[in-house]
């Protein structure tokens, strides 16, 4: 990595669960940049999209938006790159989720040409169908994602992967998660033509 080479990584969660799974897998990603070398240079600040209201073009005026719209937006325009962890409702990712990308990609969008990678917990297919949505939706954004790996965790298969409180505590799914990193801010890197 190109020496004193920081990668900004806005971290959102479809959940507003407190206990959230979801929100585990940013905390750990987040830990793992703390701990990691090889993920040196990397630094994630979670987006939480928890009081953004529902999107309404009223709230809109003359191009500007309520506090809490303008500082998410430009949290996600100040990013080098996107970390979506994304739980799975009826085949597709959350509405909170939903709502936020419509606030970002009002104009101008601030999703535009930035590279992004999903993770996802949940039961049966771990979230795999979030996954596949939001990259439909990725190509109208213009983000750029990450192809491999993938990483859809089985939230309530055996062996327990999260605590009580949503922290993920299985080493495999953690060093898998890392793999993602790497992966995300590699990708990073060559966008930017850095490497």
């Amino acid at each position: 990595m190109a020496a004193n080479q920081v990668i900004n990584v806005a971290a959102i969660s479809g959940s507003l669960r407190k206990a959230s799974f979801n929100h585990g897998l940013i905390r750990s990603a987040i830990e793992l940049c703390n701990e990691s070398i090889e993920l040196e240079g990397l630094q994630i600040e979670h987006v939480d999209i928890s009081l953004l209201p529902l999107l309404n073009t009223d709230l809109e005026f003359n191009g500007t938006y309520p506090p809490a719209i303008d500082s998410f937006r430009r949290k996600i325009l100040g990013a080098d790159s996107i970390l979506f962890a994304s739980p799975e409702y009826n085949y597709s990712f959350s509405a909170p989720l939903k709502n936020a990308i419509d606030w970002a990609s009002r104009p101008p969008n601030v999703f535009a040409d930035k590279p992004a990678a999903i993770v996802s917990a949940g039961g049966g297919f771990g979230g795999g169908r979030s996954q596949y949505h939001l990259r439909q939706i990725g190509v109208f954004l213009d983000l750029h994602f990450i192809n491999k790996p993938e990483l859809f965790v089985q939230a309530f298969q055996p062996p327990r992967k999260f605590d009580d409180e949503g922290n993920l505590i299985d080493p495999e799914i953690k060093e898998k998660l890392k793999q993602v990193l790497l992966s995300l801010q590699g990708f990073t890197l060559r966008l930017q033509n850095k490497i």
